[in-house]
């Protein structure tokens, strides 16, 4: 027999995923699922790790965490597309506004999710992005609250300002701690 019949075919690899994530745990989490669903995922704790991984290897598709120490989300994001401009970058994020997803579209990411998020929401929202946008008569539009248009106004405020909160808090008439407090809380529901 030739050492063709004795090779054993390799399963096709499925597409590759950088998954940047500051809690370990969820890091984790998410890495362990999009595996079992067919991916080559790399993980980074942090945006310099993992822009790090993507200078030795780009990978095809980024799932990065908005709020990070060293390097925030939307820095990591603008150096992943430098790197590469087809890596399809995914923002996941607990403190999500308008403001914030703007400039990460902006900056280069394909879509923006909001935690609690799975592997699947996450991959329907990389689905979603390659679709062409909604008809007007398909989106179900509410206004936002109050509190709501108050929050998407802060964070815009703030992106204006380069994430300098002592600036924003200047702009917005409001004491820089205050400003903190506010920012510090989720975002209202709709």
């Amino acid at each position: 027999m030739t050492g063709g019949a004795d090779q054993v075919a390799q399963p096709e690899a499925g597409p590759s995923l950088l998954l940047v994530e500051d809690h370990a745990l969820l890091r984790e989490r998410l890495a362990r699922a999009f595996r079992a669903r067919g991916y080559d995922v790399r993980t980074a704790a942090n945006g310099l790790e993992a822009v790090t991984l993507a200078r030795e290897e780009p990978p095809e598709l980024a799932v990065v965490d908005l709020k990070m120490p060293v390097m925030s989300g939307l820095e990591c994001v603008r150096e992943l597309a430098a790197i590469d401009a087809s890596i399809r970058i995914l923002v996941l994020t607990g403190y999500g506004s308008i403001a914030t997803a703007v400039e990460a579209m902006r900056l280069g990411a394909v879509n923006y999710v909001q935690k609690p998020a799975d592997a699947d929401d996450l991959i329907a929202a990389f689905e979603r992005a390659g679709a062409p946008p909604l008809a007007p008569t398909e989106v179900d539009y509410k206004a936002p609250s109050l509190a709501r248009a108050e929050w998407e106004h802060i964070n815009r405020v703030l992106a204006d300002c380069g994430g300098n909160i002592s600036e924003a808090a200047r702009r917005l008439g409001l004491q820089r701690r205050s400003l903190q407090r506010k920012l510090a809380k989720f975002p209202p529901s709709r």
